[in-house]
Order: C-alpha cells, then sequence, then structure tokens
C-alpha cells in the first residue's frame, strides 16, 4: 500500500506492507498536514509514516475519526485520566512515534476511535484532531461566556482556538498575518484584534509559538488575566518576565487532549465540526489525492498561497 515517509528531508510516497497486529484497521479518507509535520520532515528522520490528524472508515463502514495516541494506561498520569502525559512521551503518537493516517491504512488501538456524529463526513473528519487541541486549551484556560478573548496566530490551530471559544459564547478577536487568515476568522465568529490596545483580554491564546507571540499576548491580557500556550515551540522562548510577574498574568501550558468528566476533547470536537459546517468550510482549502504528496506539503508551507488546512485524501 501507499504511505507518506520522510526521506532526504522531504514527504515522498512508499510503498509498504499493510499493516497487521492488534488494533483496528481504519481505511483513511483524509489526512491533515500539521504545522509539526512540516518541521519533523525538516528536523527529523522519523521512520514512521506521517500523519496524526486523520479520519476513515472501519471494515464495517463505521465513519471514524482517530484520536491518536497509544498511551500504556498503567502509569499514574493514565490512571489519573491525563493519559496525553503517559510516560512512554512522544513515542505513543500515532504518526510520530507510530505510523500515522497519511496512507492508504492505518492500524489504530480500539482506544483511539471516534465515532462520527451524523452529519460530520469523513473527508472533513481529519479536522477533530487539531479542533480537540483547541478544545482542551480553552477548557484549560478556564474560558466562560462572560469572557473576552484574544487569538494570537491565523493557522489552523489559532482558527480551531476561535472557533472553540466561540462554542463557548465568548467574545473572541483574532490577530492573524494574513489576509485569507483573517477572512476565516470572520466567518467564524471572530473580530479583529486591535493589537495597539493593552490589557483589554481576560485570556490571551497564543497559537503563534515564538517569543514575540508571547510578549504580544502578555501585553494584551488584562492584570490577574490568563495566557493559553497553544503553539508548538519549535525556536524555544524568551517570557516578558517583568510584565508577566508585574501583571500576574497565568501561563498556562495546553498540549493535545484528554478527557473531563469522562467526556473526550476529540468527542467534544467532533460534536463541534458536525454542528457548525462553516468550521471546516474556513479551514480546509486544499485538497491533494495522496500520490501528490510532495506538492500538498509545499503548499502546505507556502501561507502567502491562502493555504489554512491542506488534505491528502488517499
Amino acid at each position: 500500500m501507499r504511505a507518506v515517509r520522510c526521506l532526504e528531508s522531504t514527504a515522498s510516497i512508499v510503498e509498504v506492507p499493510e499493516p497487521s497486529g492488534p488494533g483496528v484497521r481504519v481505511r483513511v479518507a483524509s489526512s491533515g498536514i500539521c504545522g509539526s509535520d512540516l518541521h519533523l520532515v525538516e528536523l527529523f528522520a522519523l521512520p514512521a509514516t506521517l500523519g496524526h490528524e486523520f479520519a476513515g472508515h472501519l471494515d464495517d463502514g463505521t465513519a471514524v475519526a482517530v484520536e491518536p495516541l497509544d498511551p500504556c494506561w498503567v502509569c499514574p498520569p493514565c490512571v489519573n485520566g491525563e493519559y496525553h502525559r503517559c510516560v512512554r512521551g512522544p513515542g505513543m503518537i500515532i504518526g510520530i512515534g507510530k505510523d500515522g493516517g497519511m496512507a492508504d491504512v492505518c492500524v489504530v488501538p480500539e482506544t483511539s476511535i471516534v465515532p462520527l456524529p451524523s452529519g460530520l463526513e469523513p473527508r472533513d473528519a481529519c479536522l477533530v484532531e487539531p479542533l480537540a487541541v483547541a478544545v482542551h486549551g480553552v477548557r484549560r484556560g478556564g474560558v466562560s461566556a462572560a469572557d473576552r478573548v484574544g487569538v494570537i496566530g491565523g493557522g489552523s490551530i489559532g482558527l480551531s482556538a476561535v472557533a472553540a471559544v466561540a462554542a463557548v459564547g465568548a467574545r473572541v478577536d483574532l490577530a492573524a498575518r494574513h489576509d485569507h487568515q483573517r477572512l476565516a476568522g470572520e466567518a467564524l465568529g471572530a473580530s479583529a484584534m486591535d493589537e495597539a490596545r493593552d490589557s483589554r483580554y481576560d485570556v490571551v491564546v497564543d497559537a503563534a509559538g515564538t517569543s514575540e507571540s508571547i510578549a504580544q499576548a502578555v501585553t494584551a491580557t488584562r492584570p490577574g488575566g490568563t495566557v493559553v500556550m497553544l503553539a508548538t515551540y519549535w525556536g524555544g522562548l524568551q517570557v516578558p518576565a517583568f510584565d508577566l510577574c508585574g501583571k500576574e498574568v497565568s501561563l498556562v501550558p495546553a498540549s493535545q487532549y484528554n478527557r473531563a468528566g469522562g467526556v473526550r476533547d476529540v468527542d467534544v470536537a467532533a460534536s463541534l465540526l458536525a454542528s457548525r459546517p462553516a468550521i471546516a468550510q474556513a479551514l480546509i482549502t486544499h485538497r491533494f489525492p495522496l500520490d501528490a504528496a510532495a506538492e500538498a506539503f509545499a503548499t502546505a508551507r507556502d501561507r502567502t498561497a491562502g493555504a489554512i488546512k491542506v488534505v491528502l485524501e488517499p
């Protein structure tokens, strides 16, 4: 079967044996390219098939998305319900430590299966994973309907955060670099973030992942407010400690997803996608066949070309 793997810092199609062993077979219908995938291809010679944002069908035809985690379920974090902090670390992530969904077929643990609600098609359900990241971050940040929230960064995670904040009922503003990102934010209910005004937001979500964006977030947050660190900080981070401490702003890191009160973030995300088709319409800008993986990755890197979420369809 076909799979996308990293060969000489390039996303390449290779032929590999169909997966076997314990788990559930998913015939992949859609697999999103994450910003992390772009970094992984450039920085690491991963042996695994790429793809942690994917959806498809079980062998019996059931439409599903995938929570791409394979935790041990016995370590203290797993027992406490914090399985995203499992001692297995990044090796448990499907698409990083294990073969992922940029392939015709992927085998995943049964615990990773996310049944799709009525109205959500597998071709759009690759967005369940990034939206679950945002749902988790908004929950970690304690966002309520009474809050005014700013989001910095107009990529797929930032726009997912806009959707997740809007679902809570809070007012949300977006600071985005490109016009097409701002338009997508408007479609999801965001106003433009007034970057010239300080200390006006109860919560600011940093989805850009730079020292500059963290400084902007701290400046924009009211005294005693919260900054949610929703991005991946590939280049490290410098924090504006004087302003951070002077305003007593809380920095809240948020990574991946888990569950609250027995409900998984991925299931909340799937329900939100089903109820708001505008999310998929705003985020998915490009679709490519699996054989065009190299072109799809090049498009995903080029934000000026209008790409937000680029999806591979085996």
